[in-house]
């Protein structure tokens, strides 16, 4: 029963990073969390990073012809730097600072949002300033939790993309950023067969869960994909808050 439990809280998690690379931003982030009841927050993370590469495959297949290639151009080379700079200082950042701060942007962009939404609001032209610093930000925590959602959206939610190419744009940059982290995260805390295996009985629970996002995603009115990511990325940043209160 005990390995029934694990199984199926496990696969909920996988089921979860599936529906996020499905285009369904912020449910991934919820994917640590749970697994964190089974294990060492910094175990899941390592071992949650091949399930994202996998389900990383399905997304790019999903939105090849869906994205926006300027947004890339700009984000994915700050992406990476990000993860360079998590993994040359893993041993001096504390989670607990990372989650605050992930979690006080998240909710003062949220609450920003919600004032204005009365006023009519020009969409944004990608902004290679405001891209190379938001991006660096969101590879930097992706690094250390697989939570860079809260930066990417504060960067790319006020140029109101298509909500297909906002999607895309996401499951592109995410599958760039998560290959990046497969050798620091190797260096600093080895593959082993648990872990290995661990992740190979969850594949088919992402691979469920991504087609299944791909499909909600596709099917959901415009206007209430992007209220529900918002209202992603509050309860998300709520929680990041709470936890470290708590702690």
């Amino acid at each position: 029963m005990d390995d029934l439990h694990y199984l199926m809280w496990a696969g909920l998690a996988a089921a979860m990073v599936g529906l996020s690379k499905g285009g369904l931003p912020t449910v991934g982030m919820l994917s640590v969390p749970i697994l964190s009841l089974f294990m060492s927050p910094v175990k899941a993370v390592v071992m949650l990073l091949p399930i994202y590469i996998i389900s990383d495959l399905v997304g790019l297949w999903l939105y090849r012809k869906n994205f926006s290639a300027i947004n890339l151009k700009i984000l994915v080379p700050a992406g990476v730097g990000g993860v360079l700079v998590g993994w040359l200082t893993a041993s001096l950042v504390s989670d607990t600072a990372v989650k605050m701060m992930i979690g006080l942007m998240g909710v003062g962009f949220v609450l920003n949002a919600w004032r204005k939404r009365h006023t009519a609001q020009t969409p944004r032209p990608a902004s290679w300033k405001k891209g190379l610093l938001w991006g660096s930000l969101s590879g930097f925590t992706s690094f250390i939790s697989h939570a860079g959602g809260p930066p990417f959206q504060v960067y790319l939610l006020p140029q109101q993309l298509p909500k297909l190419v906002f999607a895309g744009t996401s499951t592109l940059f995410f599958a760039v950023i998560n290959l990046a982290k497969l050798g620091p995260y190797h260096q600093l805390q080895p593959y082993g067969a648990t872990e290995l295996t661990g992740a190979l009985v969850l594949i088919p629970f992402a691979l469920v869960g991504t087609v299944v996002g791909a499909y909600l995603t596709r099917k959901i009115a415009d206007d209430w994909f992007f209220k529900w990511v918002q209202l992603g990325l509050l309860a998300i940043s709520i929680k990041l808050i709470v936890d470290v209160l708590r702690a």
